[in-house]
């Protein structure tokens, strides 16, 4: 049995020649269209590669919760779980997230490895631990000196409050 095409063009009643009923959205366009709920996602997501950096990074949860800003807190670490890192900023955008800050100490390669995967502000917080170098020089280094084409704004030394402030600031903008 054949089927009937949905509506037929005036030149004819073919199958091969039928036109749409409605227009395909561009993947903009329906960004876009979904930006304009409000919803109760997240606006900001704070990642730490160590769950001993929980602490400081607390910092930033409170400081947005103080101004009433949705936020999340997770523990990802760009060298053990590189997979997971990527994931979570490809999808940052689509889940109600604007602004990420990422906290790490040592080598502090996760703020760029979050940013290399997105397109959203990303905001380091360099840590400093038992085993930075030179009292946490070696992750304000990381975070400060990253590649062209992979921005990360850097707040100071254990900062995660500086780091809320600006996401604040950037949301708002």
């Amino acid at each position: 049995m054949r089927t009937s095409p949905t509506r037929a063009s005036a030149r004819g009643s073919s199958v091969g020649d039928v036109t749409p009923i409605a227009s395909a959205v561009s993947e903009t366009e329906a960004r876009a269209r979904l930006e304009e709920f409000d919803v109760d996602a997240p606006r900001v997501g704070i990642v730490m590669g160590s769950a001993s950096d929980m602490e400081k990074m607390e910092k930033a949860a409170e400081e947005l919760k103080a101004r009433n800003i949705l936020h999340e807190l997770r523990v990802m670490s760009a060298h053990r779980e590189p997979d997971v890192v990527a994931e979570y900023a490809k999808n940052a955008r689509m889940r109600g997230l604007r602004v990420i800050i990422a906290g790490a100490g040592i080598s502090a390669a996760l703020p760029g490895a979050v940013a290399a995967h997105t397109e959203l502000p990303v905001i380091g917080v360099p840590l400093s631990g038992r085993l930075s170098a030179a009292g946490g020089l070696d992750a304000i280094l990381s975070i400060v000196q990253m590649p062209p084409g992979v921005p990360v704004a850097c707040v100071g030394l254990d900062n995660a409050r500086n780091a809320a402030i600006l996401a604040a600031q950037i949301l708002t903008a």
